[in-house]
């Protein structure tokens, strides 16, 4: 009885070490559309998809890959670090991007540019360079992501719309060969292709309809679109086999949205 007993503890034990191991960590250098993507629907996919996950976003409004350089450089604590930890979300203000890197081992780390920039190739170096090297001497385990946006709305209103001739289509296209020119100069970064999402995703019945101010995501299945992009990639499922919806999609949004994340992530 004695043995027995041992041998159930010492499943239990090993139960729950191997439980902790299967958490993904995740942190995200980023945004406000770092903040659309992870922040909201990725959490609920995860625990409806059984996999464990551990979310940190560093948010600063409407950051450039520039101004991350500089918080950098200075050691600024200019961000508001949000971390999700079972499901519950906590906000921490005044933190800096050393400070994140050094909180935990993550398993992955994404970078990504600025809206109004991300179809802008001369915008990226030397700030990504330079942070890709900060961020493997601190977390040299981790694999580096990089997180593509998304063109805004056609009807959008944002100052920085006509660099891209207020066009959806040369802002697709633009943010499309600078994601191209990135890849074939950081080949060991991993694509979470949001941008081609929301792309495939206007091409359904849904149309142009996935932001919901012009270039933020519309809270229902905008949001929804890029966590399921994420999910897939971070888990290896198919995120069309998620039961999970948020309680105001209706089921041919959901069909939809995560068909058009799925694609994104076979065509790339």
């Amino acid at each position: 009885m004695k043995r027995l007993l041992i041998a159930f503890l010492l499943t239990l034990f090993t139960f729950h070490v191997s439980s902790a191991s299967d958490t993904i960590r995740i942190l995200c250098i980023g945004n406000s559309f770092s903040w659309d993507a992870v922040e909201q629907e990725l959490a609920p996919l995860c625990e409806a998809g059984h996999q464990p996950i551990l979310i940190g976003n560093l948010y600063y409004g409407g950051c450039s890959l520039e101004q991350h350089h500089t918080f950098l450089l200075k050691d600024t604590a200019a961000y508001s670090f949000r971390y999700i930890k079972d499901g519950v979300r906590t906000l921490n203000d005044g933190y800096s991007l050393r400070q994140a890197l050094r909180l935990d081992q993550w398993d992955y780390i994404s970078l990504q540019q600025a809206s109004h920039d991300s179809g802008i190739q001369a915008s990226y170096e030397p700030y990504l360079g330079a942070l890709i090297d900060t961020v493997r001497a601190y977390q040299p385990k981790a694999q580096l992501c990089w997180m593509q946006t998304w063109s805004y709305a056609q009807d959008a209103k944002h100052p920085a719309f006509p660099r891209y001739q207020k066009s959806q289509q040369i802002m697709d296209d633009s943010i499309r060969a600078a994601t191209h020119a990135l890849l074939a100069h950081y080949p060991e970064l991993t694509l979470i292709p949001c941008g081609k999402a929301i792309t495939l995703a206007r091409q359904t019945k849904l149309g142009d309809t996935l932001c919901r101010d012009g270039y933020h995501l519309n809270y229902v299945y905008g949001r929804y679109t890029a966590a399921c992009v994420w999910y897939e990639l971070l888990t290896g499922k198919d995120c069309r086999r998620n039961p999970y919806k948020n309680a105001e999609m209706t089921k041919q949004q959901k069909r939809l949205t995560q068909q058009s994340a799925h694609r994104a992530l076979s065509a790339e």
